[in-house]
């Protein structure tokens, strides 16, 4: 009997703090609009591609919180892309100014350092781990997610004439 009243406590708590949730977070919802296909990135505008622009499979990455790529946004505001205003604004990589090191703030703002650090970084981290994961014999190859890509043509495949 201690079960079944047990039970039915955590499904009514289950049901009150669900309710809670939807009411709280429904204005939210509302106002955010998550791109559910590919996304084209494309470099700034005025500068000149000198690669096919890449399409971004957004829902492929739906596991990853928000904050791992979007990482000013507070989940307070609208999602924004990385090539705004003070984020990933910058068209041309900063070179060093005479003998001093490079401003490593222009450098990060830079919007190919956003995508080729933050992407190719962490498919590569998904490859060791994978990695890690097929020699420790948990887990078969076959089984183990794709890592995504870290090649130029694989992100950037050349153009069809």
């Amino acid at each position: 009997m201690y079960k079944i009243s047990l039970g039915i406590f955590c499904l009514v708590l289950a049901v009150i703090c669900g309710n809670a949730m939807i009411v709280t977070g429904q204005s939210d919802a509302e106002d955010m609009c998550i791109p559910m296909g590919f996304i084209t990135l494309n470099p700034l505008e005025g500068v000149e591609a000198k690669r096919t622009s890449v399409e971004f499979d957004h829902p492929l990455h739906f596991d990853f919180s928000c904050q791992t790529c979007h990482h000013k946004w507070e989940n307070t505001e609208p999602i924004v892309g990385c090539t705004t205003s003070n984020c990933h604004d910058v068209a041309e990589a900063p070179k060093k100014a005479g003998a001093g090191p490079v401003d490593k703030e222009l450098v990060a703002r830079y919007y190919k350092t956003a995508y080729h650090t933050l992407c190719i970084g962490c498919h590569k981290e998904m490859q060791i781990q994978n990695k890690e994961l097929e020699m420790s014999g948990r887990v078969l190859k076959e089984n183990l997610p794709s890592a995504g890509p870290t090649g130029c043509i694989n992100c950037h495949p050349k153009e069809e004439a």
